[in-house]
């Protein structure tokens, strides 16, 4: 068996699957990764399922060091400096670490979650069938906790198969949502504020819940209810009138009126977003948002045909010294080396 060993790791990265389900009649929360696409996109590029267990990684930076023989890793999700062996690397790219190299990740610029997967997966105990990290509720495997400095991963040692690159597409625009279902607890007024105004993630918000900076969103009959389920999205409106976005860590669940539900296929794309930049909501009626799940799952599914071999960047300098770089040289003071040009 190879090793991998975190080296360095800053807060808010752990191990995440697609999640944990069946047991939310218990109150056990699905967990699972925050951006679903961004880690099917790396387990594509190692050859995993695509909703394997990998490292999620938060906004700050990270190191890994390669033990006991290569290992091969993938990163796909928010774009961050990378360097193998103080080599620059690719993001959506996999690369082979080989024994003592160390693989050093930058801040996240324009994301929040990265996503390392390694080939053959994280071995690890399931609980109720998942890897998956709750902090709050002691769960997870290997690591029932934030990862840290010093965690050993035992992988299976890289094979010889070429380095592969993926095209992830790039999704953007408002974030969509299905008003409701407490929304009778806001006036017309409240819910058009709602949509009309920029949002932004609070520095505050973690795996639980997002809390939104923007306008006081009020309630029509107190910020009380009968506690009842929440989803992943669910948007609850608590007696500050700031808006907390639930996400994949959150409770089972909750007693505030919740205003609108984001749709499945831009839960990634929010947990994703920056915290102070600013953000719209886009309400959609529920055949739209059930029409842009099946899309989202299509292109989940699309992701391993769209890995391709990976055609070497390298600089090569004894390629260059052999290389006409001139091309069609030309001499300024003889005008028959002019292209199109003839004498006078």
């Amino acid at each position: 068996m190879s090793t991998l060993i975190v080296s360095q790791i800053g807060p808010a990265s752990s191990v995440q699957d697609g999640g944990r389900f069946g047991a939310q009649r218990y109150g056990l929360t699905p967990s699972g990764a925050m951006d679903k696409l961004s880690l099917a996109a790396a387990n594509s590029l190692v050859g995993n399922a695509l909703m394997a267990a990998a490292i999620e990684i938060g906004p700050f930076g990270a190191t890994f060091t390669a033990k006991g023989g290569a290992v091969r890793v993938a990163l796909c999700g928010a774009p961050r400096p990378v360097e193998v062996a103080k080599r620059q690397v690719d993001m959506n790219t996999s690369v082979t670490l080989n024994e003592g190299e160390k693989l050093a990740l930058g801040f996240a610029r324009g994301g929040s979650f990265s996503y390392l997967a390694i080939e053959g997966g994280i071995p690890g105990e399931p609980m109720f069938n998942s890897l998956s990290v709750n902090a709050r509720a002691g769960l997870g495997s290997p690591y029932p906790r934030p990862l840290q400095a010093g965690d050993v991963f035992d992988v299976a040692p890289a094979g010889q198969t070429p380095e592969m690159q993926i095209d992830v597409p790039k999704l953007s625009g408002p974030i969509r949502v299905v008003m409701g279902p407490q929304d009778d607890e806001f006036s017309d007024e409240m819910k058009a504020l709602f949509l009309r105004s920029n949002w932004m993630v609070s520095a505050t918000s973690d795996r639980m819940g997002y809390r939104l900076e923007g306008p006081v969103i009020s309630h029509l009959h107190g910020h009380n209810i009968v506690s009842d389920g929440t989803v992943e999205g669910s948007i609850q409106v608590p007696g500050n009138g700031s808006p907390i976005v639930l996400m994949s860590d959150r409770g089972t669940s909750g007693g505030y009126p919740k205003i609108a539900t984001v749709i499945t296929a831009d839960f990634g794309r929010l947990a994703q977003t920056p915290a102070g930049t600013p953000f719209r909501f886009k309400a959609v009626g529920m055949a739209e948002a059930q029409a842009e799940l099946r899309r989202y799952k299509d292109l989940m599914r699309s992701l391993p045909g769209r890995v391709t071999e990976l055609v070497s960047s390298d600089f090569n300098i004894d390629a260059l010294f052999t290389a006409n770089v001139a091309g069609h040289a030309v001499s300024a003071t003889d005008v028959t080396t002019w292209p199109g040009a003839t004498p006078d």
